[in-house]
């Protein structure tokens, strides 16, 4: 009798493992498809050291980079300390910088990341961007004013993670032409840097624009990547040369780059280009590019500052026909409506030219701050931003009508 109930048991313990498996089947049929469950997201940043939204980091420790000390390098380490992820050289950081003087604005400025990855530290380097020259009435840059005089080592800044299609072509080998104007090297150095270490063979030839000696950033670092390097030429020029400036020791020409001057040193054959620098050198630079025959797919560019809307339509004709007529532009909560006549560059000049207040940061299409949801009507970018655009919303600062539209801002 005892082995009897026992047997039974065993029976009714495997009848009810079954009936659990073909629960378990049913209901995996019935959810296949369906959403999978939420990923640890500590876990996920513990394994792979990437990470969404904004990040603590704490100033290492910084340098300056040229003689005049208006290009300030921070080196930025994690607060939690753990493994950084590998960036593609040439990418940016995105910064919440607090306004000065008690104000609860934050300002959002994205920064070129100026070092290959190391998965311990990042490095940006930022130039104190006074008032325009033309306007010596306007303020200086408040976010490089900021992280110049406010930010010491030790200090704190929230950051999002590297981002930015302005980067190397790592799956060429073909000859990589760097042209940089003032503090849009930063990037550059990246890519040198790791192409120098990744593809040892790869030519490599920088073109340096600055005003003079006291401009001049990483100044040593490049003329060590030049000697060190016999695939690296490096080509420095000086606008307006300093009375203690010798030509052939400081720089190599007096003058601005151009494809003159690219005709002369550069081997004959096909090159990726990759060009950064203030508007005036990208509105000239890139269309003689393109007239000089260089295919659009190998023209990489990036600008600084407020976006040029010249040198985008330089590389490819996009038949602005926006800009032939005139169009109701309504901003909904701000109950304005602006005339777009094609006088402004992008949707975020004309409503600040209207003293109409709307959020902003990059002024490029990197970061996002000026995304505005897109009620009606069609907006058009001349290139692709490097933020990446919410369905039914719109960047300002690089947007432009292509029909009367309704915006929520």
């Amino acid at each position: 009798m005892t082995a009897s109930l026992l047997l039974g048991a065993i029976v009714a313990v495997i009848n009810f493992q079954l009936l659990i498996g073909i629960c378990l089947v049913f209901w995996r049929l019935r959810h296949k498809g369906a959403a999978p469950e939420p990923v640890d997201g500590d876990a996920l940043t513990r394994s792979t050291g990437a990470w969404s939204g904004w990040r603590e980091f704490i100033v290492d420790s910084d340098r300056f980079e040229d003689p005049a000390g208006t290009q300030r390098s921070l080196i930025l380490k994690p607060v939690d300390g753990l493994t950084l992820p590998d960036f593609s050289p040439g990418q940016y950081l995105t910064l919440s910088i607090p306004l000065c003087g008690g104000s609860k604005k934050i300002l959002v400025r994205c920064y070129s990341l100026s070092d290959m990855p190391n998965g311990r530290t990042y490095r940006i380097t930022v130039k104190r961007m006074p008032a325009p020259s033309m306007r010596p009435d306007l303020l200086p840059g408040a976010g490089s004013t900021y992280l110049h005089d406010a930010v010491q080592v030790g200090g704190r800044l929230t950051v999002k993670a590297p981002a930015g299609i302005f980067v190397l072509n790592t799956s060429h080998d073909s000859p990589a032409v760097f042209i940089a104007g003032g503090i849009g090297v930063t990037p550059m150095i990246g890519m040198i840097k790791w192409s120098q270490t990744h593809q040892p063979d790869r030519p490599l030839y920088l073109f340096y624009g600055v005003r003079n000696s006291a401009d001049h950033a990483f100044k040593m670092l490049l003329e060590q990547l030049a000697r060190s390097v016999s695939a690296f030429t490096l080509t420095v020029l000086y606008g307006a040369p300093g009375p203690t400036d010798v030509e052939g020791r400081d720089f190599h020409y007096t003058g601005f780059v151009d494809v003159a001057l690219l005709k002369r040193i550069l081997p004959h054959g096909r090159h990726q280009f990759y060009v950064c620098g203030p508007p005036a050198m990208m509105a000239s630079l890139l269309p003689a590019l393109a007239e000089w025959g260089v295919p659009q797919a190998d023209i990489h560019f990036e600008a600084f500052g407020p976006a040029s809307p010249g040198y985008g339509r330089s590389l490819k004709d996009t038949g602005r026909v926006s800009l032939q007529k005139v169009f109701d532009i309504r901003f909904r909560k701000s109950r304005r409506t602006l005339s777009w006549t094609g006088e402004d560059s992008n949707l975020l000049d004309l409503a600040e030219r209207h003293t109409l207040s709307v959020e902003s940061g990059c002024r490029t299409g990197s970061c996002g701050s000026c995304e505005t949801r897109l009620l009606s009507g069609a907006v058009h970018y001349e290139r692709k931003p490097d933020f990446e655009v919410t369905a039914d919303y719109c960047l300002l600062c690089v947007g432009i009508p292509m029909s009367p539209l309704v915006l929520e801002a």
